[in-house]
């Protein structure tokens, strides 16, 4: 009887170290190449790189295609590309260091650390957390401001940001819903500025690459050491695959500035699925505040029975991090996006499995999230799913919709190219309080619009109807083509001026539709 207890025991301790750890081995070196090289000629893609770390190994990490279709060099495991919201993860990290070291509070009011911080009400304003820079529930809309930061090339300051917020209306009650937001992260950058001394591309580079051995990284663009090995951003919007300009605004580095490489990331993954320690068992932040950045402070959804290919019950984001289920597993995981690049890297905790791509392509197939999705299904014994083929009805699908869309607003402006418009009604000056001036003027005979704050938004205006125009901007990097709806008096003279996107598909971070520009002039 004590040895078929002790034989018992044994198997359920079995078991159960199976279910901690996995048995699952995931796909093989071969089966991503065969994955990869197929993505490359389904989809218009100039590269990407994939790395795979699993039981604290480097089990896989290499480059496919080419950093630049005009030079043709080729995308290795060291190539470096642009990670944009993956930073996210740092700039939580950057914060975990400083509350281990006591020199911040998750709890901290934002306003004891940066006192001309401010919100659209005073309440929000004096009881906004540390926290709640990081995890998406300010009340405040989806990419609210992101103009001031997207394209880049603007004169936005940290100061402009700050004082921005209490111009920007609320879309929900403060700490109640998920809105993805860029400009707070920019925020939470400051604070680490404030209480270290550093930048923080200096902090991140010093306090977390450096003891990591992230050796090629930078915190951002122009920091960047060695420039031998960089990814440039290419796009397919417009149909032929293009180089677009690198974004470079060092504003957007606590939200999305770092430049690194697959190889880098995995020591990175690797530290995280390791409690935080790395090296000869040194920590680079705590187990409890790793615990905190991984815990559901913002709900997206949930289902008390699950549903779905992945029998979902729940997703939420952390601090700098998405947290999710699938098939009964804790995925946390980040995406990042900038013209041209678009990356994702993913934690699987239980089974001790990190995975980052990197591509340098928009849309690119959506390879930065299909290929990480085909090896998350491996390790996790999902039902297989051809994600190529799937991205190439959705993109088929999407596109459609997108063309049939824009497509008819171009032709609507184009059968009305000979109505007779008095220029001098819409001509002037127009404010907007957290954007600042927009000028509407004429050259060639023709209206043009520009930003006095953001160069790169400035094209010509052609007739809608109505009172609306079609604002067709110099700026082709991304697809952000908008309405510009006049406010007329009752002598049909322009008064106030309101935007939006004209897009279906418009990055979020054009929120055209948040501008409230009055005449001044």
């Amino acid at each position: 009887m004590l040895k078929t207890r002790l034989l018992n025991c044994l198997l359920l301790l079995a078991f159960c170290s199976n279910s901690i750890l996995g048995t699952a081995q995931g796909l093989s070196s071969e089966k991503i190449d065969s994955l990869a090289n197929k993505t490359l000629e389904m989809f218009p893609l100039a590269g990407f790189a994939v790395s795979v770390v699993h039981n604290g190994e480097v089990v896989h990490a290499k480059g496919y295609g080419v950093r630049s279709i005009k030079t043709q060099e080729p995308v290795d495991k060291n190539t470096l590309f642009a990670i944009a919201s993956n930073s996210k993860s740092f700039t939580a990290a950057a914060m975990a260091i400083l509350v281990d070291e006591g020199k911040l509070s998750w709890k901290d009011k934002v306003v004891d650390h940066i006192p001309e911080f401010t919100m659209y009400n005073s309440y929000v304003r004096d009881n906004f957390t540390v926290e709640d820079l990081l995890c998406h529930r300010s009340g405040l809309g989806l990419g609210a401001g992101d103009l001031m930061i997207f394209p880049d090339g603007s004169d936005f300051t940290v100061d402009d940001i700050l004082e921005s917020f209490q111009h920007q209306k609320p879309v929900s009650a403060f700490r109640t819903k998920y809105d993805y937001d860029n400009l707070l992260y920019i925020v939470a950058g400051e604070i680490v500025q404030r209480i270290s001394g550093m930048s923080w591309s200096e902090f991140v580079e010093n306090r977390i690459m450096k003891p990591l051995q992230m050796k090629a990284s930078a915190g951002s663009f122009k920091r960047i050491q060695n420039a031998n090995n960089i990814a440039l951003p290419h796009s397919s919007e417009y149909g032929d695959l293009e180089i677009v300009d690198a974004y470079t605004n060092p504003l957007m580095d606590a939200a999305g500035g770092i430049y690194s490489s697959v190889n880098d990331l995995s020591k990175w993954l690797m530290m995280h699925l390791n409690k935080g320690k790395y090296g000869e068992d040194q920590e680079l932040f705590s187990v409890k505040n790793q615990n905190y950045m991984w815990k559901a402070h913002t709900m997206l959804n949930f289902s008390a029975r699950g549903g779905g290919k992945y029998k979902n019950h729940y997703k939420a984001y952390g601090l700098g991090w998405v947290i999710e289920d699938h098939n009964g597993y804790t995925i946390i995981s980040h995406t990042g996006g900038l013209p041209g690049m678009l990356s994702k890297t993913v934690l699987i905790p239980e089974l001790n499995v990190g995975i980052a791509v990197l591509t340098n392509t928009l849309p690119g197939g959506y390879a930065y999230h299909m290929i990480p999705q085909a090896i998350i299904d491996s390790y996790i014994e999902a039902e297989p799913t051809d994600w190529n083929a799937f991205a190439k009805k959705r993109l088929s699908g999407t596109q459609h919709e997108v063309d049939s869309v824009v497509n008819a607003v171009w032709k609507t402006v184009d059968f009305a190219k000979d109505k007779t418009i008095e220029n001098s009604d819409y001509i002037g000056m127009y404010k907007d309080n957290w954007f600042g001036k927009m000028e509407v003027y004429e050259k060639d005979g023709e209206l043009w619009i520009r930003s006095l704050r953001s160069p790169k938004l400035t094209g010509p205006m052609y007739y809608y109807k109505a009172n609306s125009f079609a604002v067709k901007w110099a700026y082709r990097d991304m697809n952000c083509d908008a309405f510009a709806i006049f406010a007329l008096d009752e002598e049909g003279k322009a008064q106030g001026l309101k935007m939006k996107g004209i897009s279906p598909n418009i990055d979020f971070s054009f929120d055209f539709q948040d501008l409230d520009l009055k005449r001044v002039d």
